[in-house]
Formats: C-alpha cells, structure tokens, sequence
C-alpha cells in the first residue's frame, strides 16, 4: 500500500468571460494544477491568475496542452504530422514558462488533454513526439501518462521523469484505457463512487474495468476534472478518503523524490 499520492485537477479552461468549473474551491484541496495554455481553452489572464492561485496555496503548476479546437474543447480528434504535434506542445509548454515566473515558479510537469491524451495513449507515435517537446523545453518536466499507455512507454524510451496516472472519476475498458465519454455512465459523477474508486488504486494497486475487470495499476498521481459539475465535491470527498485511509496527498515533485 502506497503512503502518499497526488492529486491533480485539469483547470484554466475557460475562456475570456467564460469560465467552466470552479478553479478556485479546486486549488484548495489538489495538490498539483494542470492549466490550459490557450489551444482547447484557457488564456493568458486565466493562465497568470492560476498561477498566482497556486503559488498562495502551495500546488505544483503543470501544463495541460490540447488540440487547436477551441469550439470542440479539444475532444475532437484531429491527425495531423508528429513533428506538427511536437510544436503544438513546445508552443504550449513556452506559455506557461512565461506565466509562472511572474511568481517565481518553475513547470513542474505536463499532462495533454482530452482527444489528445485519448490519441496519445494509444499511438506511440504521437506519444513520442509530445514526449520529444519535453526534452526539448525541459527535460525535467514530469511526463503525466495513463499507466500501461504508450505516452508510459514513450516517457522511458527518452528517459523523461513519469507519473503514471490514474483517475478518480472515470471508468475504465478491460485494456487498461478510459472508457469513452460517449458512452453514457463512463463519467463518475457520485463523489462517494469515485472516492472508493480512488481509494481501491492507491491502497490496493487496481481498478475494476466498466465490465467488472480487475486491472493492475500503479499509479503517483490522481485525476479528479474540474470542467464537471460535480468537480469540487468529488475532489473534496477522494482527498478526505485518501486521508481517512492514511495516504497523504502531496504536491507530484514529492512523488518522485
């Protein structure tokens, strides 16, 4: 049984004068903040004042980059060439370089988001080049990756520091990869469900598949998405299990040390 674990939530992803989600009452119970960089969603004002927000409640900061898609909210699959993909991330990864030194900060990992994460975890190609982006920035940036997936296998064919990740609030397939969202029920909404959801990865090292199959994991991070209605309550609700089973919730860098 693990002792510790992070937790970290998807945020910045609103736009201008739309917000989606409440980052604020989010940032008080995660311990590591994925922002948007301004392709799915996300812009330089939201950017700088998450930024901010982390640094007065001590979350790490991470880049959350998707697909240029701002209407589809980067759940639309879009194919494009691998060295296209790597400066999409590269461009992505620079913006937020530049937001966190206004507090000092530094970027302390990266997780990509919707169709891209989706794509990304079952093309290694793909995989590699976001993983290349990495190397090219910042090789000390910690590559988020669904465990067992190829961004998994890509982070240490080059040698790039891993969270495996798991996540509180979806279902899982028999392969080990999320369960669509297409596919009614796939999104934990029950707060109390994804806590013991949470709780069953950390303590016991698996998962139980949307069709009622046990998979192994491993994981050092948790994923609790802040664009749901149901964000805050189910972030509050898996830290306070976490906690109550004696696993301590702790900013990613402390995960790998």
């Amino acid at each position: 049984m693990a002792d510790k674990i992070n937790l970290n939530a998807d945020i910045g992803e609103g736009f201008g004068a739309y917000d989606i989600g409440n980052d604020a009452e989010l940032m008080e119970i995660i311990k590591s903040a994925s922002i948007a960089c301004g392709f799915h969603a996300g812009d330089p004002l939201t950017m700088r004042r998450l930024v901010a927000h982390a640094a007065r409640v001590g979350a790490s900061v991470g880049v959350h980059p998707g697909f240029n898609d701002l209407w589809g909210f980067g759940r639309r699959r879009i194919t494009m060439p691998a060295e296209d993909l790597e400066y999409l991330i590269a461009y992505q990864i620079g913006a937020l370089q530049a937001m966190v030194r206004y507090e000092g900060l530094s970027v302390t990992h990266l997780k990509p988001h919707g169709a891209l994460n989706n794509m990304a975890a079952e093309d290694e190609t793909l995989a590699m080049a976001i993983g290349r982006a990495i190397q090219i920035t910042d090789p000390g940036i910690i590559y988020v990756a669904l465990a067992g997936s190829s961004m998994h296998t890509a982070a240490e064919k080059l040698g790039l520091r891993l969270a495996r990740e798991g996540f509180a609030d979806r279902q899982y397939e028999d392969d080990g990869n999320l369960a669509s969202r297409s596919i009614s029920g796939t999104v934990i909404k029950d707060p109390v469900v994804a806590c013991e959801q949470a709780v069953r990865m950390v303590r016991d090292g698996e998962v139980v598949s949307r069709h009622g199959k046990v998979i192994p994991v491993q994981v050092e991070t948790l994923c609790v998405h802040g664009d749901e209605l149901t964000g805050v309550a189910v972030a509050r609700e898996v830290r306070k299990g976490l906690e109550a089973a004696g696993i301590a919730v702790v900013p990613l860098p402390e995960m790998l040390i």
